[in-house]
């Protein structure tokens, strides 16, 4: 059963705040597009998620601005100090994903966004951006480009494949010099074109990048994250603190796409592990899920937890927990049709 109370006590008229203070929601920590664009997400796989839906689709309406969007707004004042591209990434794959909502009014605002803002991913530097964006083309329904979505998407991924060409090599496969955050999405985004234009080349580095993480984050027979105290460098050490929960989702995302992809079961037994790291499958044998609030501790702490609950946190919590749900009703409905 998801659990929405903290993400509901975070959300106010204006969108969902970035951080708590324990589990008390922080206005002064403002709101990001980030994390707005994981709200829609969540809000347009709910029932009862049309006015949570508009509520975020309109926070990263007003977020735009004449070149691209802004990532962070406090006191109805949006700053250009933490724009990213990833979270401009992050805000298509929302946008993307808005496109199939039945909502029409829901439809009507992604689709717009969409098409402005698209064309600048030709301009991405950023691996994860063209990631997030690429899957959102992947799953979107988005008639305004059916002509040049097979060709956009052809793009994109080939960006990635070239960036893997030209890093990796015998014992680093890998797009980057470095594994940082949010990793999972790379091999996630050519699996997903994969699946959607059969490009074989992109499997193949879907694969073998995706088999290179795994074989670094499951050693112990349980999800140990890249932990974010100087990342993981080619040739460097590999820190195990802090763990953060928004990567214990990259990762179960990636496994789950590829699982879907070419039906490797080994695939799906990982990402349960993954989803399972959120409560106690880790190195501490500890849960992030706070049962008394609904939300989710920020990081898994060489003490501990953060015991904070912020937005990020929870978001990708849910996000695991939507989708397991789905795919666990599924799993049931195969076995009694077999």
């Amino acid at each position: 059963m998801v659990d929405y109370r903290h993400l509901n006590a975070m959300t106010d008229n204006n969108g969902i705040l970035q951080f708590s203070r324990l589990q008390t929601p922080d206005p002064n920590s403002g709101y990001t597009l980030d994390d707005n664009a994981r709200a829609l997400i969540v809000a347009l796989s709910r029932e009862d998620g049309y006015d949570l839906a508009g509520c975020y689709a309109t926070y990263l309406y007003r977020s735009q601005h004449p070149d691209s969007w802004s990532n962070f707004e406090l006191n109805g004042q949006f700053s250009s100090s933490f724009d990213s591209e990833d979270s401009v990434g992050r805000a298509l794959l929302a946008c993307s994903l808005g496109t199939t909502s039945h909502w029409p009014e829901i439809r009507k605002i992604c689709i717009d966004m969409l098409v402005r803002n698209l064309p600048q991913t030709f301009d991405f530097s950023s691996p994860r951006a063209i990631a997030y964006t690429l899957v959102g083309l992947c799953k979107g329904e988005i008639p305004v480009f059916s002509e040049k979505l097979l060709h956009i998407i052809s793009l994109l991924s080939n960006r990635l494949i070239n960036l893997y060409q030209l890093k990796h090599d015998k014992a680093w496969f890998w797009f980057e010099d470095y594994l940082t955050y949010c990793n999972g999405i790379l091999p996630q985004s050519l699996f997903a074109a994969y699946s959607l234009n059969g490009d074989k080349k992109a499997l193949k580095i879907g694969y073998d990048s995706l088999s290179f993480l795994n074989d670094i984050l499951f050693r112990n027979g349980y999800l140990n994250i890249i932990g974010n105290q100087g990342w993981y460098n080619k040739g460097g050490v590999l820190p195990l603190f802090d763990q953060q929960p928004v990567d214990a989702a990259s990762i179960y995302f990636a496994c789950m796409e590829a699982y879907e992809s070419i039906g490797n079961r080994e695939y799906l037994s990982l990402a349960k592990l993954a989803h399972a790291w959120y409560r106690g499958a880790n190195v501490h044998s500890l849960s992030l899920c706070n049962v008394e609030t609904g939300g989710c501790f920020d990081a898994l702490t060489v003490d501990g937890v953060n015991l904070n609950q912020g937005a990020e946190s929870t978001l990708s919590l849910i996000l695991c927990d939507l989708h397991a749900d789905e795919n666990m009703q599924l799993e049931t409905e195969d076995e009694c049709s077999s």
